[in-house]
């Protein structure tokens, strides 16, 4: 069983388009990353999932269908959809007791929480003299009050500078490893690429590309540094007869080197055309595709 599955999603907000036939598989375990640009569907598919608005197609939590069966596995469910609430003037641990006491939830989970997400020693702070990451941190907290086994989290980096950032990755990861599955959305690409198992990609409302991380970075056109015996008038001819073959390739970083742009399965064609014409390599090796190249690859507008 997934621990979410989507199927043609579909939303409308006064004739434009949030979800155009949104499918999206999340595998239980581990972190997954929803990747897209801003305006492409991300919080509108959250605000689906936890029931928050209607939208044509199916939805799966946990195995129930959204909304009908959403009420028998909610309390397995936590999400963080905006930015958190708390009463600025009372502590950290304040305000998950009141929270917890409102829910029926046994006190001794405000430790577990507090301690999950690395705020035991600043539990006794007031909120308002947090940092803005400490107070997305407590936010996650509060959503560990019922042990969910599934966290649904909205940008929980946005907004954050880079020690922020770096404390929020670590505490996903803590609370994923403890055997939960978090979804988090995002549209900061080295995030994801830090912190997530699996991803997906959406982009105008469809999902474009999913799998595992490195599954993305094989994909689509790959790069690989070539490098002459010659100088630039070798490099020059190199490029040109590359590219009578239908082989795409552009000035290295010297006058010696070339970057070739193509598929992976025909990377040894690179070696043979330029055999061929009599110029051999000194060098050909693969350079490592980021996660921001895929992410554009796939979310640019298609003429």
């Amino acid at each position: 069983m997934a621990a979410i599955e989507v199927r043609g999603l579909r939303k409308t907000y006064r004739g434009v388009v949030a979800l155009d036939g949104l499918d999206l598989t999340v595998p239980v375990g581990g972190v997954f990353g929803f990747l897209g640009p801003n305006g492409a569907g991300k919080t509108t598919t959250i605000r689906a999932l936890v029931g928050h608005l209607r939208a044509t197609g199916s939805i799966s939590v946990l195995g129930a269908e959204v909304p009908g069966g959403l009420a028998g596995v909610i309390d397995r469910v936590g999400a963080l959809v905006e930015q958190p609430s708390f009463f600025p003037g009372f502590s950290g641990r304040t305000n998950l007791e009141l929270l917890a006491r409102s829910r029926g939830i046994p006190p001794a989970r405000v430790d577990d929480a507090l301690e999950a997400v690395a705020l035991t020693e600043r539990a006794g702070t007031r909120f308002s003299g947090y940092s803005l990451g400490m107070k997305q941190r407590l936010g996650v907290a509060a959503v560990l009050l019922k042990d969910p086994e599934l966290l649904i989290l909205d940008e929980p980096s946005n907004g954050l500078d880079p020690a922020g950032m770096a404390e929020m990755r670590t505490m996903i990861r803590r609370v994923a490893a403890e055997g939960r599955t978090v979804f988090v959305s995002s549209h900061l690409l080295a995030e994801i690429q830090q912190t997530c198992d699996h991803v997906a990609v959406v982009a105008r409302g469809r999902c474009v590309a999913s799998g595992s991380v490195a599954d993305l970075l094989r994909g689509g056109v790959s790069r690989y540094r070539v490098r002459l015996a010659g100088g630039e008038p070798e490099r020059n001819r190199a490029a040109a007869v590359l590219q009578q073959h239908g082989i795409e390739a552009w000035a290295g970083e010297d006058v010696a080197s070339l970057v070739v742009g193509t598929e992976a399965e025909r990377a040894p064609d690179v070696t043979r055309v330029l055999a061929t014409a009599g110029i051999y390599l000194a060098e050909l090796s693969p350079i490592e595709r980021t996660l921001e190249e895929a992410f554009f690859e796939l979310t640019r507008e298609q003429p």
